[in-house]
């Protein structure tokens, strides 16, 4: 019985602490705190729009910090020398790259990529939209936290290097019927219409009034599913 309880012992320490030894614990907790200051240190060195506005190449120098700083925290024979030597590197090699975007709008546009218009006066820039892997659901969501109900009220939808959308929205006496994004509303596709009225292309967003009519083919991307438009004001 003894010798069952001394191994739950030694089970339970080698769960806890691994093969090192308790007085390890602490000196984790110095390397954290110092890895901490680093990371610290070298994000201001990055600069604000380091931290609020992440490029493409800005996300790999904070994974790289990232990676940098985990291993000295755990591993004794990693030292922290050799992890102040990786975030001088990384932080060198921002600063060079930084210096070339600012200096060349080729390179900035190879790093970082542009920014792309997904929404021109109410409807889908579809081969923009094709160029971007955002998907119809996410790109609805993110017009609903602004407010959008139907496309009808967006002039112009841009998404930007950062992946933020911006929209520049339709005076009030402007908004016209356009495509709904609601769920309820969106979901109530249809082949064939049945009276006259305004009917979105639930691919392209293409409004138009038509007649009833058993097949209507979009002129804009030959898709034949509609959903009734609405024409909305915004509530802000």
């Amino acid at each position: 019985m003894l010798f069952i309880f001394q191994n739950f012992l030694k089970d339970l320490e080698k769960l806890l602490i691994g093969d090192e030894e308790w007085l390890f614990i602490p000196e984790i907790m110095v390397r954290t705190l110092v890895m901490y200051l680093i990371v610290l240190f070298s994000l201001r060195l990055l600069g604000k729009r380091g931290v609020k506005q992440l490029s493409v190449f800005e996300l790999v120098v904070i994974i790289s910090l990232g990676s940098a700083a985990g291993d000295p925290m755990f591993y004794r024979e990693v030292g922290l020398l050799s992890a102040v030597a990786v975030f001088s590197v990384v932080i060198l090699a921002y600063k060079v790259t930084s210096y070339f975007v600012n200096k060349s709008k080729k390179v900035e546009q190879l790093l970082e990529g542009s920014c792309t218009c997904l929404i021109n006066d109410g409807k889908f820039s579809i081969d923009n939209f094709k160029k971007e892997t955002l998907a119809q659901d996410e790109f609805f969501s993110e017009l609903r936290l602004q407010s959008i109900s139907h496309l009808g009220q967006v002039e112009l939808a841009i998404i930007e290097t950062s992946g933020s959308v911006s929209v520049f929205f339709y005076p009030d006496e402007e908004v016209k019927y356009g495509l709904p994004i609601l769920p309820a509303l969106f979901c109530e596709k249809q082949n064939e219409i049945k009276q006259k009225g305004y009917y979105s292309c639930s691919f392209c967003g293409y409004t138009d009034e038509f007649l009833p009519s058993k097949k209507t083919i979009c002129k804009v991307c030959k898709k034949t599913e509609w959903v009734t438009s609405i024409n909305k004001k915004r509530i802000t």
